[in-house]
């Protein structure tokens, strides 16, 4: 019971510092420009990268809009299942743990959104000519690639684990095929 709360201080912590840095920016986004507003530090910064103000009723970087019902539900699904299945991963699995971590809080930060705001989400963050997107949809992103990277570190490490093992087991066909080199 004790690991289990420990595991998910851990989820919880990390989630918690994601939605909070994704609520305070996207407040204040909504409370400093209007919509369609654009911010930027230094006027040469404008092309490359800028503050824009927009509502987004659909998935992470403007995609299928008008779907934030589907998404909502989806984001529900998503924090349900990542609760449920983090106490089993192992604690080795560090960069997984913390794949789920960010992406839980970016589903998190984005439904208080949806719910918050009609079923919209704040997006503000534009880089050159890459869709807009916000703290939340980098922190999924990111979740994903690190989840991605885990899964084939992890696989890739079995598979020559697998085969010293099998060299210690006496498997007369991999003992040939290293004497054969």
């Amino acid at each position: 019971m004790k690991r289990t709360i420990q595991d998910y201080v851990f989820l919880f912590g990390i989630a918690a510092l994601i939605v909070l840095l994704d609520q305070w920016s996207k407040f204040l986004v909504r409370t400093q420009l209007m919509i369609g507003e654009t911010w930027a530090p230094w006027d040469w910064l404008l092309p490359y990268m800028r503050i824009i103000h927009a509502k987004n009723s659909g998935a992470a970087f403007g995609m299928f809009q008008g779907l934030g019902g589907i998404f909502t539900i989806l984001a529900i699904v998503v924090t349900v299942v990542i609760i449920y299945y983090f106490p089993k991963v192992p604690r080795e699995d560090w960069l997984l743990r913390l794949a789920m971590a960010l992406q839980l809080g970016g589903a998190l930060g984005n439904l208080i959104d949806r719910i918050g705001q009609g079923g919209f989400v704040t997006d503000f963050i534009s880089v050159g000519g890459f869709p807009v997107f916000n703290v939340a949809d980098a922190s999924i992103s990111v979740g994903v690639a690190l989840m991605v990277f885990a899964m084939w570190f992890k696989e890739s490490g079995n598979k020559t684990a697998g085969s010293a093992s099998n060299l210690d087991k006496g498997d007369p066909q991999v003992q040939e095929e290293v004497q054969s080199d």
